[in-house]
């Protein structure tokens, strides 16, 4: 017999405990993610200070703050298709490709938003 769905606060509160959960084991099993977390700690009150406006801030944290998410994401991926098999499958390797495109896009977005940014006032 299925167990029954919490619901309310208690619902609530279980799905920051999964997310908690998640966001642990991401961070000690993916290096990538472990880089990508160290480098937001100082970048995000670089692009807090840096910002001129508040749209200016939000771009220059946001852009940081998508970085982590995808990786999140190609993590779940990863996982989800080694679960499925470790034999070298075409479609699995696709997968894992395009969710690692996903994390390269999201870098070079950030990328493009501190610069727009930032460039015209060096010069």
């Amino acid at each position: 017999m299925p167990k029954p769905k919490s619901k309310g606060l208690r619902r609530v509160v279980y799905a920051f405990g999964y997310s908690m959960k998640g966001f642990k084991v991401c961070f000690e099993l993916e290096e990538a993610f472990r880089q990508e977390i160290f480098l937001l700690i100082p970048l995000i009150p670089l692009g807090l200070w840096l910002g001129e406006t508040p749209v200016e801030r939000a771009l220059l944290v946001g852009s940081l703050l998508i970085v982590p998410i995808v990786e999140l994401l190609n993590s779940a991926i990863e996982a989800n298709v080694d679960r499925v098999g470790m034999e070298r499958n075409e479609l699995s390797a696709r997968a894992k490709d395009i969710a690692s495109a996903a994390v390269f896009s999201s870098i070079v977005f950030t990328i493009v938003i501190w610069t727009l940014i930032l460039f015209p006032r060096m010069f």
